[in-house]
Order: C-alpha cells, then sequence, then structure tokens
C-alpha cells in the first residue's frame, strides 16, 4: 500500500469514515480540505447497480455544467468549408479534416475534446482505435457528432462533460475546483446526480445509486449519503 503525505492524512482526521454526509457538508469538507499547492478538481464519483456488460444497462452521456468546470479545454473539429468556418468563429481551438487525422496518427494529442460533422465520420473513423481507447472519439450521444458545431463547442466551452460508466460499474465526473464557491459547487454537483438519477436504464434491478462519494485530486473520499440525493 502506498503511503500517503501529510495533507491527505491531516484531512484524513477530519472526515468520519464510518459517517454518510448529506451533499452539502460532504462537498464543504472536499473543499476545505484541499490544500495542495494547484487547484485542486472536486469530482463526485458514483458506484450504481447497473451491470455495464449488458447493452442495455450502458450508461453514456453529457450534460453542460452551469457553473462549468474551471478547466479551459482545447477543441478539435473535423468539418470542412462552411461548418470548418463555423467552428473557427465558435472558438474551436484547431479545425481540420484529413490533416487532423494525420497529425494524430503522428502521435500529435494536443486537445481535449473532438468533435465532427456527421460527412467527416469516414475520415474520422481511420482513427478510431487510436481515439476510441483515450475518450475522444466523436459520439452522437454526447453531442459530439453533430451540424450544429457552433453549439457543439460552445457548450464544450462553457463547462460541457461527459459521463460513462466504466467496466466496474463506476461513474467519475469533476464537478469544478475548489476555488469555487460552495454554491457553484454544489449547484455543479445536484445538476450531474439528477443527470445520473434520470438515466437509470430500465434493465437496473434493486438499489440504483449504491455509493456516492465527494473527493479532491489530492484528498481522500467523503462518502454521500445516497438515499439523501
Amino acid at each position: 500500500m502506498p503511503k500517503h503525505g501529510k495533507r491527505y492524512q491531516d484531512a484524513l482526521k477530519a472526515i468520519d469514515k464510518t459517517n454518510l454526509y448529506g451533499l452539502e457538508e460532504a462537498v464543504k469538507l472536499a473543499k476545505e480540505n484541499a490544500k495542495a499547492k494547484f487547484d485542486e478538481t472536486i469530482e463526485l464519483s458514483f458506484r450504481l447497480g447497473v451491470d455495464p456488460r449488458h447493452a442495455d444497462q450502458q450508461i453514456r452521456g453529457a450534460v453542460v455544467l452551469p457553473h462549468g468546470t474551471g478547466k479551459v479545454r482545447k477543441v478539435l473539429v473535423f468539418a470542412k468549408g462552411e461548418k470548418a468556418k463555423e467552428a473557427e468563429a465558435a472558438g474551436a481551438d484547431f479545425v481540420g479534416e484529413a490533416d487532423m487525422v494525420a497529425k494524430i496518427q503522428e502521435g500529435w494529442f494536443g486537445f481535449d475534446v473532438a468533435i465532427a460533422t456527421p460527412d467527416m465520420m469516414g475520415v474520422v473513423g481511420k482513427i478510431g482505435r487510436v481515439l476510441g481507447p483515450k475518450g475522444l472519439m466523436p459520439n452522437p450521444k454526447t453531442g459530439t457528432v453533430t451540424l450544429d458545431v457552433k453549439r457543439a463547442v460552445e457548450d464544450v466551452k462553457a463547462g460541457k462533460i461527459e459521463y460513462r460508466v466504466d467496466k466496474t460499474s463506476i461513474i467519475s465526473v469533476p464537478v469544478g475546483k475548489a476555488s469555487f464557491e460552495m454554491e457553484k459547487l454544489v449547484e455543479n454537483a445536484n445538476t450531474i446526480i439528477d443527470i445520473i438519477k434520470k438515466a437509470k436504464p430500465a434493465a437496473a434491478k434493486g438499489q440504483y445509486l449504491k455509493s456516492v462519494t465527494v473527493s479532491s485530486t489530492m484528498g481522500p473520499g467523503v462518502k454521500i449519503n445516497p438515499f439523501s440525493v
């Protein structure tokens, strides 16, 4: 087991690991104990009562946080003609076609989100095996394959995040930075909680929200009472 530093150990003393906290109190503890020398990210993690091996229990989507994530994200848009101009005007950091595909094939990944118009997916498909494992492949379910590139770019820049259940039935998503005001962190957290609850598959049986935890990048997790959210 790796040893945690003094900051982590001090933060751990402020948290009752046997207790299930309300959302606001849990967020407050995570925020107060984010004492690293950088602005830590506050993250929510959900353990869900689903079996992601079944297609009808897959959970994936995107949501725009009301107060953003506090991170400036670089956007790559695969588009041509007028749609390329539209993407550039909306603030996309990189816009291109086969030239961008070649650049990625050479090992370049200087972007956080990739968006594509439907007519470009044949070209983008050539690097699907490269983008997929990194979670960068454009997908209609997350709004990153679209003709409305203007809105897609603006949503990402405004704080749109993607969520997806992993093979261990866990979803982890950022709710902002430790420097955010409490009200903004809680509102972002509630937005995510609502969207995860609404995404419950009809095939999922029993307790859906098995556990909910909030933590900072370098801090310990604070357990939230799943029945309180």
